[in-house]
């Protein structure tokens, strides 16, 4: 198998200038310029949480926030 530079020969490269730089004109359009330039989102929800994942937890936080207080008026008396 043969090696060949994936690097450009910066003399024979177009749109280089002689220190190896490119002219502002050469350079590509930055991502948000460009249309259709990111991954398709199409399975991603609307919007926030769903409404039983979010019911469960906070089920579960009131759940351990009882038994706290629980463990705590236990102690007083």
């Amino acid at each position: 198998m043969r090696y060949t530079n994936p690097d450009p020969e910066p003399d024979r490269t177009t749109g280089l200038t002689p220190g190896g730089g490119v002219p502002p004109g050469e350079t590509p359009p930055g991502e948000s310029s460009m249309s259709e330039a990111g991954p398709w989102e199409g399975n991603n929800p609307p919007k926030g949480w769903a409404k039983a994942p979010l019911a469960m937890i906070l089920v579960l936080v009131a759940l351990v926030a009882a038994g706290f207080l629980g463990y705590a008026l236990v102690l007083m008396l």
